[in-house]
């Protein structure tokens, strides 16, 4: 690879790790050609767009933008390394999941997540960020429990309107 070559893979990858705020960092050494193509195609089928990178290249990227917000993910730059960026913080979560649900094995393996400025390390963190709830997630349970008392006053009113009315129909039969 000619030092323009990687050059450009650095500022691709710069590009990526500037548009978003969630990327996986996993190990994916063991997989088979077949595998690979199927993990992409799962990427692919839930937006997430994954990456093969030489790990020197990943850290200059990572610290030619910040250093300091990046250097938890410094230590996960090991064998080989295929990125993970979403704009959805659990779905690659989700695809490593299934993807070892499906082939009965453990990999792809999960070095390192970035979600939203906070670093995840280690494969054991796996399960964790599979429940993280999302940014839209979160906001329905927001309006749920906003809208829920607003529901129960409304139905007592209505009640109370309902009452009323027989009561006023009960007077005016009599």
């Amino acid at each position: 690879m000619t030092k323009d070559q990687k050059n450009e893979v650095i500022e691709l990858l710069k590009g990526k790790f500037s548009q978003y705020n969630n990327f996986y960092v996993t190990d994916t050494e063991a997989l088979s050609v077949a595998q690979i193509g199927k993990l992409r195609r799962a990427c692919f089928n839930k937006h997430v767009e994954m990456k093969v990178a030489k790990n020197t290249l990943i850290k200059k990227a990572l610290e030619s933008l910040d250093s300091e917000k990046y250097a938890g993910m410094f230590d996960s730059l090991h064998k080989v390394t295929a990125l993970m960026f979403s704009e959805n913080p659990k779905d690659p979560a989700l695809i490593i999941s299934s993807f070892r649900k499906e082939s009965n094995g453990e990999r792809p393996v999960m070095k390192a997540a970035f979600i939203n400025g906070d670093v995840y390390m280690g494969d054991n963190q796996l399960v964790a960020l599979t429940k993280i709830k999302t940014k839209n997630e979160l906001i329905g349970e927001v309006i749920g429990l906003l809208q829920s008392p607003a529901k129960r006053v409304l139905a007592a009113l209505l009640q109370n309107a309902e009452k009323k009315a027989e009561g006023t129909e009960v007077a005016a039969a009599e």
